[in-house]
């Protein structure tokens, strides 16, 4: 049963960091694209980022670029989301989400994804 946790939300300023884990099993972790998508009230689900291991690749929404890093540690099946320079509008609920990559491009539609975690709310305050 493939399980995935985040944690590390919470509430920031605005300019402020803070930096998200998600901790998986029951699924071979390297084999996996790990990525991270939020959700804000009245909105869609948004893809912020996403790393493959097997390519080496990692690929950042615009919109964080320059202020969120993701990165990863496959001997503890935990994916991370560093999050720098925070602003009014990345208030939402964060989930990490895991794809078995069948093509060549790192997939950052929700709907590729197999498994999701819970969420993790983070609010950033003016």
């Amino acid at each position: 049963q493939v399980q995935l946790v985040e944690s590390g939300g919470g509430l920031v300023q605005a300019g402020g960091s803070l930096t998200l884990s998600c901790a998986a099993s029951g699924l071979t972790f390297s084999s996996y694209t790990m990525a991270w998508f939020r959700q804000a009230p009245g909105k869609e689900r948004e893809f912020v980022a996403a790393h493959d291991w097997s390519r080496g690749r990692t690929i950042v929404a615009d919109s964080v670029k320059g202020r969120f890093t993701i990165s990863r540690d496959n001997s503890k099946s935990t994916v991370y989301l560093q999050m720098k320079s925070l602003k009014l509008e990345d208030t939402a609920v964060y989930y990490c989400a895991a794809d078995f990559p069948f093509g060549v491009a790192i997939a950052t539609m929700s709907r590729d994804y197999d498994y999701w975690g819970q969420g993790t709310q983070v609010t950033v305050s003016s």
